[in-house]
């Protein structure tokens, strides 16, 4: 059974920092590229970061580049968003997947593994 578990979202002051966690158990991070999305209210799904399986190439989308990093752990089949400068618009539910890392996007449908999300609230 496939499970991602994702953790350390929260409430947050604008400029402030959190760290997300995904846990990956009964797949492997070695071939499955994986990543994170986020949904805010009344919002299309945006594709944030991923990493691929391949060569580690990662994509950060344009609203979060220079703020977010992510990065992964195969032996302990971990990936991990570090969000700094955190801004109001970033408030969103983030959820971690498998998916396609491409070098300028990230995609993931029905057919790929979602964790359940956990919730990102940037405000004062």
């Amino acid at each position: 059974q496939v499970q991602l578990v994702e953790s350390g979202g929260g409430l947050v002051q604008p400029g402030g920092s959190l760290r997300l966690s995904c846990v990956v158990s009964g797949i492997s991070l070695n071939r499955h590229d994986i990543g994170w999305f986020r949904q805010a209210p009344g919002k299309e799904r945006e594709g944030v970061s991923c990493i691929s399986s391949i060569n580690g190439q990662t994509f950060i989308a344009n609203s979060a580049k220079g703020r977010f990093t992510i990065s992964k752990d195969n032996a302990l089949n971990t990936v991990t968003l570090q969000m700094n400068s955190l801004k109001p618009e970033d408030t969103a539910v983030y959820s971690c997947s498998t998916g396609y890392c491409g070098k300028n996007y990230y995609r993931a449908d029905d057919t790929d593994y979602w964790g359940q999300g956990t919730q990102v609230t940037v405000s004062s």
